[in-house]
């Protein structure tokens, strides 16, 4: 696998492809980068040689990808927690933040779903009977 940046992108695929596996970098901005180091998207990343590779990973330094973007992501929900705007009050009670509903689904943030109520054993019921 070749590493650019830090970061493993697949031997196998093409290289507009491939590099969508770094963080932060989607369809066009992987074609944009290809531009801009001029690389062919359409090669293999096995098939290219060093001096490309240098050619990607120097492109790729204009822009906000793996660790500075999760940190800039986390400082921006951290930002909105402390100044207790909407979203951030939804970020601090694990709730969805942008407008889902939550009476059904939303069990990705909510979590797996609790009990409310009283759970009667096998003795209340025979002690009702």
């Amino acid at each position: 696998m070749a590493r650019i940046i830090g970061v493993e992108i697949p031997d196998a695929k093409k290289v507009g492809i491939s590099l969508r596996y770094i963080f932060g970098i989607g369809p066009t901005t992987a074609l944009e980068v290809c531009a801009k180091a001029k690389v062919d998207p359409h090669v293999r990343t096995k098939d290219l040689n060093d001096e490309q590779l240098a050619h990607l990973s120097t492109a790729l330094q204009s822009h906000r990808i793996e660790g500075d973007l999760r940190r800039e992501i986390q400082t921006n929900i951290k930002r909105k927690m402390s100044i207790n705007c909407y979203q951030g009050s939804r970020h601090k009670k694990g709730l969805p933040v942008h407008g889902q509903r939550t009476s059904t689904n939303a069990r990705t943030r909510k979590g797996p779903r609790k009990t409310v109520g009283v759970q009667r054993g096998k003795e209340t019921k025979a002690a009702a009977a």
